[in-house]
This record gives structure tokens, C-alpha cells and sequence, in this order.
């Protein structure tokens, strides 16, 4: 049992309760003459749950969950990335091992259905709150208050184990390399893999997929999970016995797109390379205008599985490098947005003045173009937003080239 040291007298929470929804910076302008009114801890409760409300709405409607400060809360898992984590899990097993547990909200929601649950954490406040918070929530486990390696020495064999390390350095920055992570999951992989039936790694989305899958070698699966077109999570199942073709799941909200990734060893160094086919099914050097364009969602541009695209839908890239699609029919189900073209202008300015004659605002995005966004509206003339969308890129026998676009649906 952990002493929790963020005690909140009945005073607090009142007040946490009466101010429930009100801004919490006048709050803090305003103060409180009840001197037995904690503030800072109110203020923080507050806060707390009005992001819980969107972040983690079954946890908001708790009574009594404690939650952590601003920073921990900007850093947990989404509710909705923490059930599809679990979903990943499809057969429940007896024993489910956290060891890296945080605020606990990926905890909460993986272990559901298991006999035996472990949360670990080295922080001794974060673990107390998890402590507290899983008492209130009804999720009966086992709280651990140390660290990976320590706990992982003398751990029963499980079926899940799952982490998520830290990802700064000694220095306090930011880190995109599994070795100067926290815990180093490349040291204690040998002795995960004898322990635990899967691991789980939950990793920045900013990771190359493919350095993190050469590196571990055990990788069967890899997710890659966005929220409302933002990259938030790259998953990795790893397992001691696994095929020579790893799967790629793309995930935006409820758009899933999966493929089967290839190992190729010509060209490379000596090792397992891991990578998806970038190279178009269709010949991008036509311009012929179709009807429909295509942009993937942020799951399948960091996945880079394009030709892939091409293979189950009736759509072929505009170039290379541009990682947009066209067609000339519309595909409804396409994994992103998806535009109707009303015309397509090269940048001769006679061009232009015809296809932006009635244009005075749009949403202008660049893909391999030698303009940014700012200097191709401040040479078109015009301002942002609106219903119309235009994406310049550089297609054919280097043509650079503006689709002129309305969004659909």
C-alpha cells in the first residue's frame, strides 16, 4: 500500500466539485478565502477533469480519480489509443504485466480480463495516485513501486507485458532511438522474450518504424495509430517466434488499413531490413487529369505503404513523391481525404489567372514543390481557408502543378 501524498481534505474536493466547470484560470485570479481549501490541488483536480472529459471521458464521470499534473496529463494515453492497445490482446491469458505504468491509463484498460495484473512504476507518486485511482475505478491488481529491471529479475512468467519508456535522454531532450530510451528494452529484450508470451512496445510516433523493427528483430506486428489525422502512438508486437513478414496496420479513428511488409536483403547491410514497396504500380509520368484526388490519412504517411494503396484500391499516385493519389472514380472508402477535382494549372501565369480567377481563399498544401505554403499564397494571392483546396506538387518530366479541389463529405 502506497501513501498517497496528494491527500485531498473534504474541503478541496468541495470546492473541486462546485467549480467542476468553470475556468480555471479566473480561479486561480479569483482564489479562495476558505483557508482550508487547498488551491493549487483544486485547481490542478480541475483542470485534470476537464481534460479527462474529452482524453478520457469513462474516467471523467468517476467520482474521486485523482489526477496527476498538466504535464502527466498531455503525456498519457488517450483513452480511445488505450482500447485499441487492448484490442490488440486477443486472447486473455492469466497473468498481465505493466512495466512501465505511468498515470495508469493504459493499464487500466489492457488488463481487463486477466487474472493476475501487475502495475510497476518508479515514481512513488505516480504509483500512489495509480493506486488510489484503480481502487476507485474497481480494478483489483497488484501495485509495484520500482523499477523495469528490478521487477523483471525476479517476474513470474506472463502472458502480456507491456511497455512504454521514456523517451528523453540524460540531458532532458527528446530521444527517437530505442537505446537511449527508459528502460533500454534492446538490454532487456533476451530476458522479455523468456518471460513473457508477447510484448506490447509502445513507442513516440516519430520512431522509424523500420530502424525499430531491424533493431528488435522479434517484431510481428506494427501499428500505427492516429487520432483525428494526428500520428500519436507506433506500436510493436514482439514474440519469440515470428514469421519473416511482419504485419502493418494503419489506424486513423476507424479507418484500419493493413498490409503484409516484405524483407529484401539486396542493397543492404547484413541483417533483417524491414520496409514497405514505395515504388508506384502505375507510371506517374501522364498528367492527364481524373476526377478524384487522394490524400492517405498520417498512419499510412509515416507507414509509407503508397504502392500498397495501389494494390487494393483503383488509384495511382501522381508522382512519386507527392503521396497523392488519383482516380477517376470515387473511392468512398479510401484510408484519407478525399477531393473532386475542378482543375489542374501549371504555373504559367496565364494558367493561373484562369483557374484563380474566382478564387480569393483556399487551403494550399505543398508536396515536393519548390515553394512553401507561405510563398505560393503570397504568389497566388490569396488568403487561407474556405471550401477550396489546392495541392501543388511536382509531377511528370518535372512539372510543377496546382489541383485545384473541393473536399467530399
Amino acid at each position: 500500500m502506497y501513501l498517497c501524498t496528494m491527500i485531498i481534505n473534504d474541503q478541496t474536493w468541495k470546492f473541486i466539485r462546485q467549480h467542476a466547470n468553470d475556468d480555471v484560470r479566473k480561479l486561480a485570479l479569483q482564489g479562495c478565502k476558505d483557508a482550508e481549501v487547498d488551491l493549487p490541488m483544486a485547481l490542478q483536480q480541475i483542470a485534470g477533469r476537464q481534460t479527462a472529459k474529452k482524453k478520457l471521458p469513462t474516467w471523467a464521470e468517476a467520482d474521486g480519480v485523482i489526477y496527476p499534473p498538466h504535464l502527466n496529463m498531455e503525456q498519457c494515453s488517450s483513452e480511445q489509443t488505450a482500447r485499441y492497445k487492448a484490442s490488440l490482446i486477443t486472447s486473455k491469458g492469466d497473468t498481465y504485466v505493466d512495466l512501465t505504468g505511468g498515470f495508469g491509463v493504459d493499464f487500466y484498460w489492457m488488463s481487463q480480463g486477466f487474472k493476475h495484473r501487475y502495475y510497476i512504476e518508479q515514481n512513488a507518486e505516480l504509483c500512489a495516485i495509480a493506486e488510489h485511482n484503480f481502487q476507485v475505478l474497481g480494478l483489483a491488481c497488484s501495485v509495484c513501486c520500482c523499477d523495469t529491471a528490478t521487477f523483471l529479475a525476479d517476474m513470474p512468467h506472463a502472458d502480456i507485458v507491456f511497455l512504454d519508456p521514456a523517451r528523453r535522454n540524460e540531458h532532458g531532450g527528446r530521444t527517437y532511438d530505442i537505446r537511449d530510451c527508459t528502460p533500454n528494452v534492446l538490454e532487456l529484450l533476451p530476458l522479455l522474450l523468456e518471460k513473457a508470451n508477447k510484448i506490447i512496445l509502445k513507442l513516440s510516433p516519430m520512431f522509424d518504424w523500420r530502424k525499430a523493427v531491424n533493431d528488435l528483430k522479434y517484431v510481428s506486428e506494427v501499428h500505427i495509430v492516429s487520432v483525428a489525422n494526428e500520428c500519436k502512438e507506433l506500436l510493436l508486437v514482439l514474440q519469440q517466434q515470428v514469421t519473416d513478414s511482419p504485419t502493418i496496420t494503419c489506424v486513423n479513428d476507424d479507418s484500419v488499413f493493413k498490409v503484409v511488409s516484405s524483407k529484401e536483403t539486396d542493397g543492404f547491410p547484413a541483417g533483417n531490413q524491414w520496409f514497405l514497396s514505395r515504388k508506384p504500380m502505375v507510371s506517374p509520368q501522364e498528367t492527364n487529369v481524373t476526377e478524384y484526388l487522394y490524400e492517405p490519412n498520417a498512419s499510412i504517411m509515416k507507414a509509407g505503404c503508397f504502392a500498397e494503396i495501389e494494390q487494393q484500391y483503383p488509384a495511382r499516385q501522381l508522382s512519386t513523391n507527392s503521396h497523392l493519389f488519383q482516380s477517376s472514380v470515387e473511392i468512398e472508402d479510401f484510408p484519407g481525404r478525399r477531393f473532386q477535382i475542378q482543375s489542374v494549372s501549371s504555373m504559367n501565369k496565364q494558367e493561373l489567372k484562369s483557374s484563380l480567377s474566382e478564387i480569393k481563399q483556399a487551403n494550399i498544401a505543398v508536396r515536393n514543390f519548390p515553394l512553401s505554403v507561405e510563398q505560393l499564397r503570397k504568389k497566388l494571392r490569396l488568403k487561407d481557408g474556405g471550401d477550396i483546396y489546392i495541392f501543388a506538387t511536382t509531377v511528370g518530366n518535372n512539372q510543377h502543378m496546382l489541383y485545384i479541389c473541393r473536399k467530399i463529405g
